[in-house]
């Protein structure tokens, strides 16, 4: 069956302060969406839509899927932030993308088919693709998301966002997204005041759609522009969509785990890390010294 790898591309990474989807971390200058993609094309997916700025085509290109050519099919949609519904405009001083949701609906006229959604900038190990892979071969076509553990997705160099989850029946119940997320002295702190102790499923943005998610993100970034269109730095999050979508009982989100170790590059300070554990990786035969010939 057809199934496509979504990979979301086009922040330029504030807080690491560079476009960190080209930055290298692999032993022969492999970028972690390399290991993404080759994890993928492993895991049976048969296309990848990466979604970026228009500026950064060419570098993109030159930097990362050209090598990708006769491997698995590529195509490219572009976040533009007055990519608005009809009748909608920025409002004057709007510099800030319109967030993960609004990205995502960017490439709804290149898929119909199930499709996953990932971070360009996180690592989310061979296992996590292989079972979101397998879930949708195997004939299941309801939305799903891989759940890792929140205190293996922390960094040491700061606060993270992520969305943390409540699971019932193997379904997503909840999923709020949760800002400044740190390992303290007392355990691990966040925005919100609640106590956290590590164990939590947390989404990683890995998430399994159906080609119907794109008709609720166009009605519902609709909405949320009647909401919060005038404010300078609102975001259309996906995590945000999908628990509306639980809420409302429109469509249940399977949950799947993965023990694969997760890890990205949210600060600058991460990157040595990043690349002593690819290493590892390497060393055990996980992946071999140079992932694209």
């Amino acid at each position: 069956m057809n199934l496509t790898l979504l990979i979301m591309a086009a922040g330029m990474g504030s807080r690491y302060g560079g476009l960190k989807q080209l930055d290298t971390v692999g032993p022969n200058g492999e970028t972690i969406i390399d290991y993404s993609v080759s994890d993928a094309i492993k895991a049976g997916f048969t296309k990848a839509v990466f979604i970026i700025r228009k500026e950064f085509e060419i570098d993109f290109k030159a930097s990362i899927t050209e090598k990708y050519e006769g491997k698995i099919q590529i195509e490219f949609a572009f976040q533009n932030l007055n990519d608005l519904p009809i009748g909608y405009k920025n409002p004057k001083g709007r510099e800030k993308p319109w967030g993960t949701g609004h990205a995502i609906l960017s490439a709804s006229k290149l898929i119909n088919e199930p499709f996953v959604v990932i971070n360009g900038d996180d690592f989310y190990g061979r296992e996590s693709f292989k079972v979101i892979g397998q879930y949708f071969q195997s004939g299941n076509k309801s939305f799903s998301m891989v759940a890792f553990r929140l205190d293996k997705t922390l960094s040491e160099f700061g606060g993270v966002t992520r969305g943390l989850c409540t699971v019932k029946d193997s379904n997503l119940d909840t999923v709020i997204e949760t800002n400044n997320l740190q390992k303290t002295e007392n355990g691990i702190s966040s925005e919100r005041d609640i106590f956290l102790n590590g164990s939590e499923p947390v989404s990683m943005n890995m998430w399994g759609f159906t080609p119907q998610l794109f008709k609720y993100l166009e009605e519902m970034f609709a909405d949320f522009l009647v909401e919060r269109g005038t404010e300078l730095k609102s975001e259309f999050m996906i995590p945000n969509v999908v628990n509306d979508l639980i809420i409302s009982g429109k469509e249940p989100v399977h949950v799947l785990r993965s023990n694969a170790k997760w890890f990205g590059v949210t600060y600058k300070e991460d990157k040595p890390f990043v690349e002593q554990e690819i290493k590892k990786l390497v060393k055990a035969g996980e992946y071999p010294e140079i992932l694209f010939y």
